[in-house]
């Protein structure tokens, strides 16, 4: 059995990767969106999966015409999945914190890296285990959002390691480029939308199906892949 080296770190994305707060997302969107008098489907609400903040609330003022800042629509219905997390917890995708704490167990550093703001970010970190995570980038800490790498590269650098010796986790494919973008190793774990295939990318059908040796294995370079007929191709 060939012995892979471990990734110097895991940087995960959080909204619908570690965590599954899309419904919280979708229905906060739904519920301000109201609030203004307008209307929000869940199918607008896929639009939005992956995307920085700002993005999403200029695509909901674009098509519902709420009037405002989109800054002020952000604070809005981030407060509205704050609430709901505070109020029913951090529901954790299948297998996260098992892999989490794996990687802990193991000796490799994880970040989060996500767009949404730190307000949530913070929430969520305190509902993990302790320890879990060494370094948090989130969307009010950077310039540009995904799908540019600029996430990726700062949580790579304040951990103190190389970006292309780490593995991103991402369910989306706006968040596949960014992280594809920054050189990292990814691995896709699509939730509410399709991921499409790519040539590096690794795609599993849950986190359930993740450890520290698949992680390894992805990071010297296997492509992974539970969404093709063929499975794992090099």
């Amino acid at each position: 059995m060939i012995s892979h080296s471990l990734p110097d770190a895991v940087l995960w994305d959080m909204d619908g990767t570690l965590v599954d707060t899309e419904p919280y997302w979708m229905a906060a969107e739904t519920a301000v969106v109201s609030r203004h008098g307008g209307t929000w489907t869940h199918e607008q609400g896929l639009q939005l999966v992956g995307n920085d903040l700002l993005t999403s609330a200029r695509i909901i003022q674009e098509q519902t015409g709420i009037p405002g800042a989109p800054e002020a629509l952000v604070t809005e219905i981030l407060g509205g999945v704050v609430s709901r997390v505070l109020e029913h917890g951090a529901p954790w995708r299948p297998g996260a914190l098992r892999l989490l704490a794996a990687l802990r167990g193991a000796g490799v550093p994880c970040a989060l890296v996500t767009m949404s703001y730190a307000a949530l970010a913070d929430a969520v970190v305190q509902a993990a285990p302790t320890g879990s995570f060494e370094a948090v980038v989130t969307g009010d800490q950077v310039t540009l959002g995904k799908p540019h790498p600029e996430a990726y590269l700062t949580a790579a650098e304040r951990l103190g390691v190389d970006v292309t010796r780490c593995v991103a986790i991402e369910d989306s494919t706006v968040g596949v480029t960014a992280a594809l973008a920054s050189g990292a190793r990814t691995v896709a774990v699509p939730m509410m939308v399709p991921v499409p295939a790519r040539d590096t990318l690794s795609r599993l059908r849950s986190l359930e199906h993740a450890d520290v040796e698949l992680l390894s294995r992805v990071l010297a370079g296997e492509v992974v892949d539970e969404l093709e007929p063929s499975h794992s191709r090099h």
